[in-house]
């Protein structure tokens, strides 16, 4: 379940960085879309492999896309920006569970 999660928000995010450049031609929004879907995918194969590092980094992942587009979700209330926001936070709490439950068995 868990890599099928990371490779959705690796998918999601590579969208909602070119559907920010088609709508407003920001090459930030692309590239920040690209590299997020690249660690979320990067963490997912991982996961998939029970390889070291997948769950945490699929959260640093989230935790860092949570700060990057929070604010601004915040300050525009745009479909796009809340709704990566909103994934960002979502996917922390689950990995962050995980990690929780791998770290001490549960």
């Amino acid at each position: 379940m868990a890599d099928h999660l990371a490779n959705t928000l690796a998918a999601v995010c590579g969208v909602g960085g070119i559907v920010g450049y088609a709508k407003g031609k920001s090459v930030p929004s692309l590239v920040a879309g690209i590299g997020f879907g690249a660690l979320y995918a990067t963490s997912g194969y991982l996961i998939k492999k029970n390889a070291d590092y997948g769950v945490e980094l699929a959260l640093g992942s989230s935790l860092v896309l949570v700060g990057a587009t929070g604010p601004r979700a915040l300050r525009t209330r745009k479909n796009v920006p809340v709704l990566m926001a909103t994934l960002g936070f979502l996917g922390s709490g689950y990995y962050a569970k995980k990690l929780y439950q791998n770290y001490y068995g549960v």
